[in-house]
């Protein structure tokens, strides 16, 4: 397995802020799995964090969604992770008001 290119390293703030956006329990199913698979794969743990198969097993997710939670965290930031949406594909109307 190659070696991770996103680490994720949280201050204690943002650990806090997400545990207890874990522990509240409310909102979003996708934010809570997000903020649970952050939380998992700090690095600043005394484990040094989970492994991304073993987080997916754990949260019954894709490697693939942790590996693009951890991707997005790095780059963006922790809001952009939690809040994470795929881009929308813009595709031109059948018919436009002339065709009509």
């Amino acid at each position: 397995m190659p070696a991770k290119i996103y680490k994720v390293k949280l201050s204690p703030e943002e650990r806090e802020a997400l545990t207890n956006l874990v522990n509240k329990g409310k909102g979003q199913a996708r934010r809570l799995r997000r903020a649970r698979i952050l939380l998992m794969a700090d690095e600043k743990q005394d484990n040094g964090g989970w492994k991304d198969a073993d987080i997916a097993s754990a949260l019954k997710a894709g490697v693939r969604t942790v590996e693009r939670t951890r991707q997005k965290c790095v780059e963006e930031g922790i809001e952009a992770a939690l809040n994470h949406t795929r881009p929308k594909k813009s595709r031109s109307k059948a018919l436009d008001g002339a065709a009509e």
